[in-house]
């Protein structure tokens, strides 16, 4: 994970907050700036300071997140959003992506998916949880909703790269080589990497995945 993250959490249930708070206190790369409890005070919030990674729920007691994800993203376009929520409907998903969340992850995520969240978005690539994309797969297409990273590794994959040659030629760490084969064995629902192949070139869908 890159250094000195700085992260703001908008969320109006304080349990809520604590609870992530905690989950990320002990880890060295973040650094936690402060949660704001409403739209206003994230906008003011964000006049003094500037965090990297906004976990911001969807439902405020003044604005949805929905709308306060486009107005953050217009004034500060460099902030990333990861979109925060118990709700998976496809079409407030669909929504927080269209105003420029990076991604997507509900309440129950654990703290290696919400670490991993965080370093997908700072690297310029997008997340969503395997609900949220299982809730877009199902309205929309039949075919695996995966990243432009997964598609890479997906590709090296299939022409029999081994974790350690794809980290090594993607310019990335091998937990993270690893991390994305096993997003990809989530997500296409093979049990091991020989039926992930199989599906892959059966379906011949290396120039129609869905990605976010």
């Amino acid at each position: 994970m890159m250094n000195n993250i700085n992260i703001l959490i908008v969320d109006d249930h304080f349990m809520v907050i604590e609870g992530i708070r905690s989950i990320l206190q002990d880890e060295e790369n973040i650094n936690w700036l402060g949660h704001s409890m409403s739209a206003s005070s994230c906008m003011d919030f964000l006049e003094k300071y500037r965090p990297d990674v906004i976990l911001m729920d969807i439902s405020l007691p003044d604005e949805s997140g929905i709308d306060l994800c486009r107005k953050v993203k217009k004034q500060y376009p460099r902030i990333k959003i990861l979109g925060l929520s118990t709700y998976n409907q496809q079409s407030v998903i669909r929504d927080m992506l269209k105003n420029g969340a990076s991604g997507y992850l509900l309440k129950n995520a654990s703290k290696e998916e919400l670490t991993d969240a965080i370093a997908s978005v700072m690297n310029g690539e997008s997340y969503l949880c395997m609900e949220a994309a299982e809730s877009l797969q199902n309205t929309e297409t039949s075919n695996p909703i995966i990243t432009k990273r997964e598609k890479e590794v997906l590709s090296l994959i299939c022409d029999g790269f081994t974790n350690p040659e794809i980290a090594e030629r993607l310019f990335i760490s091998l937990p993270t080589a690893n991390t994305h084969r096993k997003s990809l064995l989530q997500k296409f629902g093979a049990k091991n990497v020989a039926s992930l192949v199989k599906m892959a070139v059966e379906r011949r869908l290396f120039s129609d995945f869905f990605w976010e």
